[in-house]
């Protein structure tokens, strides 16, 4: 029994330490802290893990260096063909020795020559092909099946100066090399800034990772958990045939209810609202519409913006890059004000916190000012902290409490919305989404860095605070239907909330992609996409919410890893609507939060699987567990 305690205080300790650094994770300034998303890698069943299209490459005199200009007209190196840093080296001439009537494997494909000669040659187009013999006979290199291995489309190729056998291609889905003249072949891509995210389609939610659209209409998902790569999302199918026509012939598109906003590349604008004919708009000197938000609870409230200014436009002259309207469509007003003149992205807003966000190539802006009335155009202040590149899209989370973006070329990042700072909101501390509170619970001030709280006559805990967000423990004595929750920022003015208060509000923690906090109970490691769980296996579940305890355990106090308070509600939890068993659920030593525990059947499906907790009857939010044999 004594070793059975002892894997058990050390899988508390670990829990503790990394719900700590969740806690810690998700408290960002919107000022300076942006928290990556993924990273700028994707998974598309290539020789390696891709990025975006690369448009050439090229060695270094003495072949220790290697050069390579991405989609985005950015020049980086590597010296040690791991990492890659910027570069202001510019291309050399491309060569290509198909003119000297060499036979060619496939129509239209590019020659290059070890150092220029003919000895040893190799051709690029859709594949990358080897001949030994002066062109006489081709090897294709990179077929497999009807596909290549290296992504479609070469744009360049690159032969080492010192060895034939070494050489480098660039593609459509980023750079690749081998050591071997072909024969196999590696990603260069790690680390490379060549994300080309162009949409955000839908953010971290249950069991569901975050979205991006990427050129070709291709969406892409970063699974709860994943270590590696972006992958394709399940849904990327029905997706990319709406995106396919979409830009068939719109600049862009929203369809809310029985309204109809679409854009053109001519900054024309048509709105259709039910069977009413569409209202027509062109913005003067306007660039292409490239996207818009409309307000889900009122159609006629929308927002679009334009891209680069129009190319024949005269220097001097300002283009419009912002508009607004409040009538669906019949009259447009100007909100561009102080934006920098540069192409807009895309743009999303909060009714309720009164403010706009864009995504421009200058970076993320936002304006304060309330969508649903016209009034004249605030100022645009910029959201720094992002990598220095053009941001392609941005969203707001579904409570408007997070701010994303995705930064081209460096993938997706998060923040907490800078509108927050003037309107705190109080939220489960597992997922940063508005629930109802519990006896015990563990809840989050986004927005507010907090001294002191007060639950009616009730002292309630403060956990943590920093400058943008602070974490609470509601008193396990807390009863009632509704809380009237006072707290006292450190600006000096008090803020009541009320809040819904209810015996159980189960959350299970997860970090800001989605990613899960549990725990393999035997081992003590967290289980995620790269280490999964096993049939018969005990995870410890991290949660918070599940209300009182026995013995009484007071809020705010760390609870001991030696027969810890066990949660008085009857708890169940599911696997894919499966009930499993659930061994323990006890208070952990963070205050605020609990640790379940359940046990896998032997016989189990393998591959992701959703995960939800239920106590006194309510559910948690779903979450997703990976499993294998």
């Amino acid at each position: 029994m004594r070793r059975t305690a002892t894997v058990l205080e050390q899988v508390v300790t670990l829990a503790a330490v990394a719900l700590a650094g969740a806690c810690a994770v998700w408290a960002q300034s919107p000022a300076s802290s942006w928290y990556p998303v993924g990273n700028s890698l994707v998974d598309l069943s290539l020789a390696g893990l891709a990025s975006g299209p690369v448009e050439r490459v090229w060695y270094g005199f003495d072949g220790g260096t290697l050069y390579v200009t991405t989609f985005s007209g950015k020049t980086f190196e590597t010296h040690d063909f791991e990492t890659w840093q910027g570069s202001q080296a510019a291309a050399p001439p491309a060569g290509d020795l198909s003119a000297s009537g060499t036979n060619l494997p496939e129509s239209g494909a590019r020659l290059q020559g070890f150092n220029g000669r003919r000895a040893t040659l190799y051709a690029f187009g859709e594949f990358v092909y080897q001949s030994q013999n002066g062109g006489a006979s081709w090897d294709n290199l990179t077929a497999y099946g009807s596909r290549s291995i290296v992504g479609t489309g070469v744009r360049d190729l690159a032969i080492s100066p010192r060895d034939p056998e070494e050489v480098t291609v660039a593609t459509s889905a980023g750079v690749f090399r081998s050591l071997d003249g072909g024969k196999s072949w590696s990603g260069l891509n790690q680390g490379l800034p060549n994300l080309p995210a162009v949409r955000i389609w839908n953010l971290p939610a249950g069991d569901r990772g975050a979205e991006i659209e990427l050129p070709g209409a291709n969406v892409v998902e970063w699974q709860p958990g994943e270590k590696q790569a972006w992958r394709p999302a399940d849904n990327s199918a029905a997706v990319t045939n709406a995106v396919r026509q979409r830009v068939m012939t719109l600049s862009a598109i929203e369809v809310t209810k029985d309204t109809v906003y679409a854009g053109t590349a001519d900054g024309a604008i048509a709105v259709t609202i039910g069977s009413d004919p569409a209202l027509p708009y062109r913005a003067q000197n306007g660039g292409a519409v490239e996207r818009f938000w409309v307000d889900p609870s009122d159609p006629r409230v929308a927002l679009a913006v334009l891209g680069a200014r129009p190319e024949n436009l005269p220097p001097g002259v300002a283009a419009p890059h912002v508009f607004h309207t409040v009538d669906g469509g019949r009259n447009w007003d100007p909100l561009t004000s102080n934006l920098p003149d540069v192409a807009v992205h895309g743009v999303a807003a909060s009714t309720s916190g009164r403010a706009i966000y864009v995504a421009t190539d200058a970076g993320v802006f936002f304006m304060r000012t309330d969508v649903g009335i016209l009034s004249f155009p605030g100022q645009w202040q910029p959201v720094t902290g992002l990598p220095l590149a053009p941001v392609a899209d941005v969203r707001l989370d579904a409570g408007d409490n997070q701010l994303w973006a995705a930064v081209q070329g460096f993938g997706v990042y998060s923040t907490l919305a800078p509108h927050r700072l003037d309107d705190p909101k109080v939220v489960s501390a597992a997922n940063l989404v508005a629930a109802a509170a519990a006896p015990g619970s563990a809840m989050t001030i986004l927005g507010a860095k907090v001294t002191s709280v007060q639950a009616g006559n009730l002292a309630v805990p403060v956990l943590a605070t920093t400058d943008t967000e602070s974490q609470i423990q509601i008193p396990f004595e807390a009863t009632g239907a509704t809380l009237s929750l006072s707290f006292d920022p450190a600006s000096g003015s008090r803020v009541t909330a009320p809040l819904a208060l209810a015996t159980a509000s189960p959350g299970i923690v997860v970090g800001p992609d989605g990613t899960p906090f549990l725990i393999d109970a035997t081992t003590g490691t967290m289980l995620d996409a790269s280490n999964p769980a096993h049939p018969r296996a005990r995870i410890q579940i991290l949660a918070t919410g599940l209300g009182r305890v026995n013995p009484d355990w007071p809020a705010g106090k760390p609870a001991p890893t030696d027969d810890p308070p066990k949660v008085a509600a009857a708890v169940t939890a599911y696997l894919d609507r499966t009930a499993v068993p659930v061994t323990r659920a006890v208070l952990a030593t963070l205050p605020g939060f609990y640790l379940v525990e359940i046990e896998l059947p032997s016989l189990v499906n393998y591959g992701p699987a959703d995960l939800v907790v239920e106590a006194g009857g309510h559910t948690s939010n779903p979450v997703r567990v990976y499993i294998e044999p």
